[in-house]
């Protein structure tokens, strides 16, 4: 008898045990800010730092090459010879121009 009242007992802790018990959901808090508090203090001002070094100047360029000097312009060839004209006569002939009458 000792088994079956402990068989028994252990058989109802067991089916107890299984079942879910029904819990009601906990209710959600929200969270809502109280007034603003009293603004801080400024903060302290940072000191200036040091002036940076000076850059170094740059080289100079260099100089430009100089340019060839240009070519000489051909001769030009010679002109032809002019005619020569008739060598003067001596006066002992005298030509007389008349007029011709108009009508």
């Amino acid at each position: 008898m000792r088994y079956s009242s402990l068989f028994a007992v252990l058989m109802s802790a067991l089916a107890l045990s299984a079942c879910q018990p029904v819990v009601s959901p906990s209710p959600t808090v929200v969270a809502v800010p109280g007034p603003a508090g009293p603004a801080g203090a400024p903060g302290a001002t940072a000191e200036k730092g040091a002036t940076g070094a000076t850059g170094n100047t740059g080289n100079t360029g260099d100089t430009g090459a100089t340019g060839n000097t240009g070519n000489t312009g051909a001769t030009g060839s010679t002109g032809a010879e002019g005619m020569q004209g008739e060598r003067g006569k001596k006066g002992n002939e005298t030509v007389v121009i008349v007029p011709v009458p108009v009508r």
